[in-house]
């Protein structure tokens, strides 16, 4: 395992357009802050359900990061005040908690991003509020799918490409729809760094133009999110006046899983997979 990142140790702390590759230190620090916002997430397995507000769900990991003696990486992050970002139904990401009941058949993402020791820890997972339409399961089931088939390809010189194919054949494969607009990212002792992790191979915007994702070869020793969003309907998102709600702009259901994983010799190792084994509901 690599050492020291490219350009020297003490620029870990720094973002910056070079990709990061880490050390044991690092994959030891991302081990305790994964711990421990997995833990968050399966603190609240049995806490989501229908009349409690997003906001006491919200105010349960402030309080879990704090009594472990760790930082909330989102509370003061441009401005924003919470432990967590709560995604309703056809909200994709960014939600904000607040005093709306949930209600009976809700779907919902909640992540977490926890600094532990300078390490962030980053990982989101879906919750049922009850019993969910049967479209709905079945988005989340395969968004969850296709995260871990993503993680399954990462190795050294597997590419970004890779990732994105992985998780546009398997989400388009169910008739569902990538989101593009947001991506995983580089993490570590830096929330966003380098290299933004797409979840789509190509595909053409409405005037003609191809996207693709880049062809970044995977090194042993970079950490970075997957974070896959899929839709129900078209992938076309909206953002909300507040700045920082993100919806599907025809409304239709969405679904996330977020995992912080690190490049090793012969794959990947997941930082922020549940102690418990509660990784996609239902978690009863």
């Amino acid at each position: 395992m690599t050492e020291l990142a490219p350009s020297g140790a003490e620029d870990l702390d720094i973002r910056t357009d070079d990709i990061k590759l880490h050390g044991r230190e690092a994959f030891e620090g991302m081990r305790k802050a994964g711990k421990l916002a997995a833990e968050c997430l399966d603190m609240l397995t049995d806490k989501v359900e229908p009349g409690k507000t997003t906001a006491e769900l919200d105010n349960l990991v402030r309080e879990m990061v704090l009594d472990n003696g760790a930082l909330s990486a989102t509370i003061g992050y441009r401005g924003y005040r919470h432990a967590t970002c709560i995604s309703l139904n056809h909200v994709i990401c960014h939600g904000i908690p607040g005093p709306k009941p949930i209600k009976k058949g809700d779907i919902m993402n909640i992540d977490v991003t926890v600094i532990v020791d300078g390490w962030h820890g980053d990982t989101s997972r879906m919750y049922y509020a009850g019993e969910p339409k049967v479209k709905a399961r079945r988005l989340v089931e395969t968004t969850h799918q296709a995260l871990m088939a993503a993680i399954d390809v990462v190795k050294p010189g597997a590419t970004l490409y890779d990732i994105g194919r992985t998780i546009q054949t398997i989400g388009e494969g169910q008739g569902f729809s990538i989101v593009r607009d947001f991506c995983g990212h580089g993490l570590g002792r830096v929330f966003h760094d380098a290299p933004n992790v797409v979840h789509y191979a190509e595909y053409k915007d409405r005037w003609g133009g191809v996207h693709k994702a880049p062809d970044t070869v995977l090194r042993e020793g970079m950490i970075f999110t997957i974070e896959p969003m899929i839709n129900d309907g078209k992938p076309d998102v909206k953002l909300l006046k507040d700045g920082w709600t993100a919806v599907s702009r025809d409304k239709s259901l969405s679904a996330q899983f977020e995992h912080s994983i690190g490049v090793t010799a012969d794959g990947a190792e997941i930082f922020t997979k549940s102690p418990k084994g509660l990784d996609c509901p239902p978690y009863s």
